[in-house]
């Protein structure tokens, strides 16, 4: 398991007069703002360093920590309560998805910028429906990371343009799609009757990845619920 670091920012704060109110930092009241935190999680310790230099370099940040895994980084959120997550997706011990999903439930206040290679609807979508406040490739240039992280703690989503047209053109053309191998074989043993929990015993992955694989399906068959993706396959040929 990688090691989890963490680095404290020292901040001048303002004396306070008499009446216990900070008093002006300069004569001119002047006013700095306040750091962004942030937490970087991903699996390659090359991409933390150099995100860690980024933002360590540029003013206006804190790096509070950086984890290896999805499972570190959740840990390491809940302690340190970042402004932002810089969140990977795909790490061995523990994926970001996952992650993000409960980092919902333990730190809701932090946002989470996905920031992977990857662009693909398979890890958009589910990133996305797990409540990350943004979606950004690893091409994307500094200047673009930086105003992204000052969106994402302000609440703001963003998307980088690829997973944005892509975004678009999957609502404009819902059900063309084809599913995956796995999707099948998921959908073939929902159509059986099927548990998620029997699902993800046989196929030996966990329930969350289950729901995930029928949430793709529902969006690639343009269905509502397990009945409706089952009747819509058959009707396509998809299954029998």
């Amino acid at each position: 398991m990688a090691e989890d670091t963490e680095r404290t920012h020292s901040i001048d704060r303002p004396a306070r007069n008499g009446r216990g109110d900070r008093t002006e930092p300069t004569a001119r009241h002047e006013r700095t703002a306040p750091l962004i935190t942030v937490l970087i999680v991903d699996d390659h310790p090359v991409v933390r360093d150099g995100l860690r230099g980024m933002f360590t370099a540029a003013p206006g940040f804190e790096v509070l920590g950086e984890a290896g895994n999805g499972i570190e980084g959740v840990e390491l959120a809940t302690r340190l309560d970042p402004d932002v997550v810089l969140m990977d997706l795909r790490m061995p011990g523990g994926g970001g998805v996952a992650a993000i999903t409960e980092l919902g439930r333990r730190a809701p206040r932090c946002k989470v910028l996905v920031l992977t290679t990857y662009d693909t609807d398979s890890d958009t979508l589910p990133a996305i429906e797990a409540g990350a406040t943004g979606y950004l490739l690893k091409d994307t240039p500094r200047d673009e990371l930086f105003t992204a992280v000052r969106a994402a703690a302000e609440g703001r989503t963003v998307l980088s343009p690829a997973v944005a047209s892509r975004l678009v053109s999957r609502v404009r053309s819902p059900g063309n799609e084809p599913l995956s191998a796995r999707e099948r074989e998921v959908l073939g043993l929902v159509a059986k009757g099927t548990s998620n929990r029997e699902i993800a015993a046989l196929l030996f992955i966990s329930e969350a990845t289950v729901k995930t694989h029928l949430t793709h399906i529902y969006g690639k068959l343009d269905a509502k619920d397990r009945a409706a993706a089952v009747a819509v396959a058959y009707d396509r040929g998809i299954l029998g």
